[in-house]
């Protein structure tokens, strides 16, 4: 069984990754009402993903015979004045949620728990393509965001994106 604080620390991440979902889907519904799809889809699967780190992070915690304490869900923020504003602070969102498992993973170190430290190796390696895709896409919006045929060029590629629910299982 894992510690107290190591089982509290992932409960806290379970709901980061819940209010990462929401904020995410907060994203999407600015994108949807100015009728940009592609990219309301692309923070929609974002969304779906976050909520998959929380089940992996759930079923660990009960696999480990660890207490599930859900927390509360802050309202996540849902007037944003553009575009660059949104995938700018999704990158910075990314960013915190990379400093919270790298906490986890620390005191998961630092306390000798290599079964955490094993599950946790995962989401590292999730957090550094989430940071670098994030990173890519700023570039990328700031580059189209006052042309609109390059902006519907770029809400057309993020319509291609598809939640894939089996990754990282």
């Amino acid at each position: 069984m894992i510690s107290t604080n190591i089982a509290e620390l992932l409960n806290q991440q379970i709901t980061n990754e819940q209010f990462a979902a929401q904020y995410y889907l907060s994203m999407s519904a600015w994108f949807y009402a100015r009728d940009l799809d592609g990219i309301a889809n692309y923070f929609r699967v974002q969304s779906k993903e976050e909520l998959m780190h929380a089940d992996k992070m759930f079923d660990y915690l009960n696999d480990v015979g660890a207490p599930i304490i859900m927390g509360t869900i802050e309202k996540p923020p849902h007037e944003f004045s553009s575009s660059t504003e949104i995938f700018i602070k999704a990158l910075e969102h990314e960013r915190l949620v990379t400093k919270s498992i790298f906490n986890i993973l620390k005191n998961a170190n630092d306390e000798g728990d290599f079964a955490t430290v094993s599950f946790l190796q995962w989401f590292v390696t999730e957090q550094i393509e989430e940071e670098a895709s994030a990173s890519q896409l700023v570039t990328k919006i700031k580059m189209v965001s006052e042309n609109p045929s390059a902006l519907y060029l770029f809400d057309q590629e993020l319509a291609q994106r598809v939640f894939l629910p089996t990754e990282g299982n």
